[in-house]
């Protein structure tokens, strides 16, 4: 009887056993490694939307700097040939043949509009990816720095507000007006005080989130200023960066073509589509097909730029990944 009470209570024991393991091992956590840019392509190519304006980017920036080699622009080709001014599409593809040159038809002085369109284009999209660049990475560096350094930043005040109150568009007139119109001098009357703005903005970020506990906490362990600015500040910023950078690089398509609209801009011998809509504006209503085009593909640079910057924003947040 003894015997038949014990066995189910043997059988049970044979169901456990103990397994020895590494005590260091035993510390480790198994989880899939995490990587925050793999997440955010990942919630950015989520929207079918971002995929469409992905495409359409690519196929503006591959018009701009890759047709632009093999379809050159000459806006003076037919200046001696009156008969070629101001064609429209059907004319001029009558006139010339059915080349994509003349699909938008001619301007005032002959030139192809489509060929200009793609040469404007080209610079418009260097112009704010220069302009960005110099004024993203300036501003970001010493806006961080700003708004750590209580010493820095009383100085950057003074600067900063004596500054900002000269007009933006004013400051640019003067300065291309003394050295010059040409693309290089642009882009200097452009990130000159262009960066000023960026580095108040990611000051005040940056006096929200110096003081919390990790921050404090590497102060405390006397890790340079530097270092903490770099590795504990700035990535936390991504997505407000990111969000600075979306309202930057159209901003500047958009300032070239309002000063090239009103005369200040790039030289007539830089083409672009500021320069484009200036000389047409004047007979947009009898010569239409010279004005809407650079208007058009302007407008539409302008606004994928924004809406990706602005999606991609969205995605860097760190909240968007939960």
């Amino acid at each position: 009887m003894n015997e038949n009470a014990k066995t189910p209570a043997a059988s049970q024991d044979d169901l456990f056993r103990f397994i020895d393991r590494d005590a260091i091992m035993s510390e480790k956590i198994t989880a899939p490694r995490y990587s925050y840019w793999k997440s955010v392509f990942r919630v950015f190519f989520r929207k079918k939307t971002n995929i469409f304006m992905l495409a359409v980017l690519a196929f503006i920036f591959i018009a701009a700097f890759v047709l632009p080699s093999f379809w050159k622009y000459e806006p003076f080709e037919n200046v001696t040939k009156a008969s070629t001014f101001n064609l429209s599409p059907a004319k001029a593809v009558a006139k010339f043949g059915a080349s994509p040159k003349w699909w938008l038809g001619t301007g005032s002085v002959g030139n192809s509009i489509m060929y200009g369109i793609l040469a404007g284009a080209k610079t418009s999209l260097l112009l704010a990816i220069i302009c960005a660049a110099i004024n993203m990475t300036i501003g970001i560096l010493l806006g961080a720095v700003w708004g750590y350094s209580k010493k820095f930043d009383s100085v950057m005040l003074v600067i900063y507000n004596i500054v900002a109150n000269v007009p933006y568009i004013l400051l640019i007139a003067v300065l291309v007006y003394i050295i010059g119109s040409g693309f290089w001098p642009f882009v200097f009357a452009l990130t000159v005080t262009g960066w000023l703005p960026i580095a108040y903005f990611i000051r005040t970020q940056v006096m929200v989130i110096r003081d919390r506990e990790y921050s404090l906490a590497s102060r405390c362990l006397g890790t340079p200023v530097r270092r903490v600015v770099i590795k504990n500040i700035l990535p936390f910023l991504t997505s407000v960066i990111v969000t600075v950078l979306a309202q930057e690089l159209p901003s500047y398509i958009g300032a070239e073509v309002f000063l090239s609209f009103i005369g200040i801009g790039l030289s007539a011998s830089v083409p672009s589509l500021g320069r484009m809509i200036q000389q047409a504006q004047s007979a947009f209503m009898t010569f239409p097909w010279a004005f809407w085009p650079p208007v058009a593909v302007a407008s539409i640079i302008t606004i994928v730029l924004y809406l990706m910057g602005q999606n991609l924003a969205d995605a860097s947040d760190p909240r968007t990944h939960m």
